[in-house]
């Protein structure tokens, strides 16, 4: 990780480009997004604090982890704005990553909904990082509205598929001056390489870590190949040559017999 580079949303600093998305909860697995992966944000959904979870898994994330609430279970920007408010009071936290919700079977966001509740809680000061499927249009109106960041999807939610919006988020990446944290379906460190040679901020994964054979293992690996994409990135990739081909090695000074 190089300390140097650094990304901002609002006024917070963060040197880690990955993230742990909410979802699948163990000890294990935040042990080792927090030390393998060196997640230097956890996100939260809050509807965990209706059967007491929020206090096991604060219990198990160090201090200078910043903790990002969600509002996971919202159909509608009313719905995001009231869990968010809830959010601030029960984890100390003026971060919030809006998700709203009202297709139950793909688990699509709902860019209307989700730029709505975006403009009302960036005006209360919060920290706003909207979820939503990867749209330009949609993208600037959550930009105007004072989001933080834009979220797109990469895949649906936990489907492990990648990228399969990747045309989408370079249009993205291209035109939005805010950072890009590619969000759901991220499925191989491969794949959050990918997006990170692409320009993206920063990857969100959960469901590829914590359904790996080997949780720390993967969640070292996501470190290492989120690392690896940036770099290339800042390093300037190579160029495409799309029609034949260009010879490494000199065309000249054959070995004639």
């Amino acid at each position: 990780m190089n300390n140097n580079d650094t990304f901002k949303l609002g006024k917070y600093e963060f040197t880690s480009r990955f993230i742990l998305g909410s979802g699948k909860y163990s000890l294990e697995l935040i042990d080792a997004a927090v030390k393998q992966a060196e997640a230097q944000i956890v996100t939260l959904a809050l509807r965990r604090a209706n059967d007491g979870g929020i206090a096991n898994i604060l219990d198990y994330i160090p201090e200078n982890v910043k903790l990002l609430p969600n509002t996971s279970g919202a159909r509608n920007a009313e719905e995001a704005v009231r869990i968010a408010r809830l959010s601030r009071e029960l984890c100390h936290s003026d971060m919030v990553k809006i998700e709203v919700i009202r297709d139950t079977k793909y688990l699509l966001p709902d860019n209307y909904e989700t730029a709505k509740a975006t403009e009302i809680l960036a005006k209360e000061g919060f920290v706003v990082m909207p979820y939503m499927y990867p749209d330009l249009n949609a993208a600037r109106d959550m930009q105007n509205a004072g989001a933080a960041c834009i979220m797109p999807l990469a895949a649906p939610i936990g489907s492990n598929r990648g990228v399969c919006t990747k045309d989408f988020i370079q249009i993205l990446i291209d035109e939005i001056d805010l950072p890009i944290i590619v969000d759901a379906g991220i499925g191989r460190p491969s794949q959050a390489c990918e997006v990170m040679e692409m320009g993206a901020t920063a990857v969100m994964a959960n469901t590829a870590i914590a359904t790996a054979g080997d949780i720390p293992a993967m969640a070292s690996a996501f470190k290492n190949a989120i690392n690896a994409g940036r770099e290339a990135y800042l390093s300037g990739l190579g160029r495409v040559k799309k029609d034949g081909a260009s010879a490494s090695s000199p065309l000249t000074g054959y070995i004639h017999e």
